[in-house]
């Protein structure tokens, strides 16, 4: 869902290296950048001659807004050059992002081995950028030229083209978990505490007594092994007390349910009938005064 998980009362974390989009053809797409930036809390966005122009107006801006999702503000702060050089004049190690071998003797690495060294320059007051490259044709090797060292994604050889906007994402997914850590955004839901194997062995007894009564345990031979199955297939669960209060209440119900339906419908019965012999030996008597 779009701008589900945008939360302004949340600190907005900020910083990392420069994503530089070189020669973007489609508007749209740099507003997906900005999405996938923010969500990862990069947010320095530099442009390289984006084909439509920057920044847009009409539909054109607001199509790129939209794809934003609430990360119109990198869009509103991104900063236009008219070449490569200019862009990265600034920085102290670029990286360049290709799915191509380039012959050009770099370093190549994964995202997330790229990512661990950038976040190790950053803390010391490195500068460093990353170079992605037009829709449809990626970097040109001039371009690849003017970085330092290669990112490339291990990806499916056959289909190897990525999306800009997932390129943008996957680099910064791993610049994040560099950054920050792996911690998880909220907790597993805290649970009852875990049943005590006296709780587990009561339920078992019960559980297989039902089962017993059924017919369950046919052959007679095979009783052990089905019950060691049985058990097995609750213990993997790791059962809570609750756990085994729902699945005992709920046996009860299946195994007692008509017996309890049949006394409950019988006690009824017993009441409207002691109501209605009341209530017949109130009129025999008639009311009080009556002569």
């Amino acid at each position: 869902m779009v701008g589900a998980g945008t939360n302004k009362t949340q600190t907005n974390i900020a910083g990392g290296p420069a994503v530089i989009l070189v020669r973007p053809q489609l508007a749209v797409n740099i507003g997906m950048c900005a999405r996938a930036m923010a969500n990862f809390g990069l947010d320095d966005l530099r442009l390289v001659n984006p084909r439509e122009g920057w920044p847009r107006t009409g539909a054109l801006r607001k199509g790129a807004n939209a794809a934003a999702a609430g990360a119109v503000h990198l869009l509103e702060g991104a900063k236009l050059y008219d070449s490569l050089e200019e862009a990265v004049a600034d920085l102290n190690f670029v990286w360049a992002t290709t799915a191509r071998e380039r012959g050009q003797g770099k370093r190549v690495e994964a995202p997330e081995v790229a990512m661990r060294e950038t976040q190790a320059g950053v803390v010391t007051g490195a500068k460093h950028g990353i170079l992605f490259g037009p829709e449809r044709t990626g970097l040109d090797s001039d371009e690849v030229a003017l970085a330092d060292a290669i990112i490339t994604f291990p990806v499916n050889p056959a289909y190897a083209s990525l999306n800009l906007a997932q390129a943008v994402l996957l680099t910064g997914y791993e610049w994040f978990r560099a950054a920050h850590g792996s911690a998880m955004p909220f907790a597993t839901p805290e649970r009852s505490h875990p049943a005590t194997r006296e709780m587990i062995v009561s339920f078992f007894a019960y559980f297989e007594s039902k089962l017993e009564e059924g017919g369950f345990f046919r052959p007679a031979s095979k009783r052990p092994s089905m019950q060691r199955n049985l058990r097995n297939m609750f213990h993997r669960m790791q059962l809570t007390e609750q756990d085994v209060r729902t699945l005992w209440g709920a046996i009860v119900r299946i195994a007692e349910g008509p017996r309890l339906e049949a006394k409950t419908r019988r006690r009824q019965k017993q009441k409207q009938e002691e109501a209605e012999t009341g209530q017949e030996g109130e009129s025999a008597l008639g009311k009080p005064g009556d002569e």
